[in-house]
């Protein structure tokens, strides 16, 4: 009995995990969409300075 339930909650660990990275490429996919916008955007603005929009 002991072997199944360690096998099972194996299982559920692995389902649990691939689920938390599969949704994290999709949070890295959105920032680095967003990240690309507000550059080009910012990029491709008309004044003389060198407009940054980040901090660092």
């Amino acid at each position: 009995m002991v072997p199944i339930l360690l096998v099972l909650l194996l299982a559920l660990v692995l389902f649990g995990a691939g689920f938390a990275v599969k949704l994290l490429w999709w949070v890295a996919l959105v920032v680095i969409v967003l990240w690309l916008l507000g550059f080009l955007a910012r990029g491709t603005s008309t004044s003389g300075s060198r407009g940054r929009w980040y901090r660092w």
